[in-house]
């Protein structure tokens, strides 16, 4: 039997369901943008690396308000948040050459949710062949970038676009704890 070794996924199994408070909360406010994954922040939403990512580039569209039903986020949160994905999909785009890309939300445990209590907005960037036999045959994903060198490359296109559309402010500074 072949043997596929994912060791960072075990801090992912461990902590799952152990997480004190809400982990889509608490990062904002800690102001290590870098060790934790914040490429931009909006007025009403940031966008961070998914820890977990499916690709490399997963990313997610957060509202700094914590709201697990979707159905009561404000119109200014709902609309920051596609304006969001658009900077996202087109940074996506010209940094790893995305050639598409899939935009969903886990709303509730039914639905997959891994953090239920805190809607968010998967951006997940997609390759022609991306789906290879490793997934396919294995169940297995081989995702080639570390966060680390994804955040380097993403985060300061993603804080200027940002910064351009939505007329905020990038905190080029708040990347403490390299």
């Amino acid at each position: 039997m072949d043997h596929l070794w994912a060791p960072w996924r075990m801090e992912y199994v461990v902590t799952a369901d152990a997480q004190d408070g809400c982990i889509f909360c608490t990062k904002p406010g800690e102001e290590c943008d870098q060790a934790n994954g914040i490429l931009a922040r909006g007025r009403y939403n940031y966008v961070i690396l998914n820890a977990f990512p499916y690709n490399s580039g997963h990313l997610m569209i957060v509202p700094y308000a914590h709201e697990r039903d979707f159905t009561s986020l404000a119109a200014e949160v709902l609309a920051e948040m596609f304006v969001l994905a658009q900077v996202a999909v087109a940074v996506l785009q010209e940094v790893l050459h995305a050639e598409a890309a899939n935009l969903g939300m886990n709303i509730g445990k039914a639905a997959g949710a891994g953090i239920r209590d805190h809607v968010h907005l998967h951006v997940v960037p997609r390759w022609s062949g991306d789906t290879n036999f490793m997934a396919v045959t294995a169940g297995t994903r081989v995702v080639p970038q570390s966060l680390a060198s994804t955040w380097a490359c993403l985060a300061p296109p993603m804080r200027a676009a940002v910064s351009a559309r939505l007329g905020t402010e990038q905190d080029a500074g708040a990347d403490g704890g390299q």
